[in-house]
């Protein structure tokens, strides 16, 4: 069994340093916070953890022997008066928001609510099912990625020309593209795309969102799925859908490529105001 000590309260998220793994997660308000542990198929709780140490507003603790490829998930304790503000549910398992992977989608089911949908007080009336089966679980990720000599062009905003792309719309349908990479990470370096960019002057590409989404729950039911990205799941996660045979390496090798072409890229960010 991994041993547990304090740890500390940056970086936020779960860090590895070879020898295992730090977590902290910042609420304000909690009473306490468990650290989730789960099998690789994401089915089991194999291991619950009450952090022990607290900073400021940060909750923190260090598992030794904890390996990327490990997921994980966070219970929230404190108090469930949505008058206030407060809905904290135990039962509900939390997606970590500086997790930098995500395993696994998002299962549409009742339990996902804090409260008791159609209950006759409303979201007053808590909901004490567990959510786990039906969330991603977060993935620790081995941090070491080498850039190497990559840098941004850093064009000056006067001489910037921003194409908006979509990873699966500008890839999908490309015949001069092998099919094993249409629609992934990976396509956007090929020599094909970035010939064709760079033919149309283009200076900067700007990626609908790649963030980690989910596919919203009236979408589902009407048997469609979300393409643009725009219901934000974790900001730090690429999205898994556009993971190819690469892996992650593909979306790090397709930037790589669009900087040698003098070709920056930006990434589109939405958030709920």
């Amino acid at each position: 069994m991994q041993s547990v000590d304090d740890g500390l309260p940056a970086p936020l998220g779960a860090n590895w340093d070879g020898r295992g793994v730090n977590f902290a997660l910042f609420s304000s308000h909690a009473t306490a916070v468990d650290l989730c542990l789960f099998d690789p198929t994401g089915r089991k709780e194999t291991r619950r953890i009450r952090f022990g140490a607290r900073t400021g507003d940060v909750w923190h603790g260090y598992l030794r022997g904890v390996y990327p490829g490990q997921l994980y998930g966070y219970r929230v304790h404190g108090p469930y008066e949505p008058d206030h503000g407060h809905r904290y549910n135990p039962n509900k398992l939390l997606v970590d928001p500086y997790a930098r992977s995500l395993f696994g989608r998002v299962r549409w089911h009742d339990a996902l609510f804090g409260y008791r949908l159609g209950a006759h007080r409303g979201d007053l009336t808590m909901d004490r099912r567990d959510s786990a089966p039906m969330i991603p679980k977060c993935v620790v990720m081995d941090p070491a990625a080498n850039w190497g000599e990559d840098r941004p062009p850093r064009r000056a905003w006067n001489d910037t020309f921003i194409y908006e792309a979509h990873v699966k719309g500008l890839t999908e349908l490309r015949r001069d593209l092998p099919a094993s990479i249409r629609g992934t990470y990976t396509a956007l370096g090929h020599p094909a795309i970035v010939d064709h960019l760079v033919k149309l002057g283009v200076t900067a590409v700007e990626l609908l969102p790649i963030q980690s989404f989910i596919d919203d729950r009236f979408l589902q039911q009407r048997g469609l799925r979300n393409y643009w990205g725009y219901s934000t799941l974790n900001f730090f996660s690429p999205e898994q859908r556009y993971i190819g045979e690469g892996g992650l390496s593909g979306l790090r090798a397709a930037i790589a490529t669009l900087h040698e072409a003098n070709i920056e890229v930006i990434l589109d960010v939405w958030s709920a105001p």
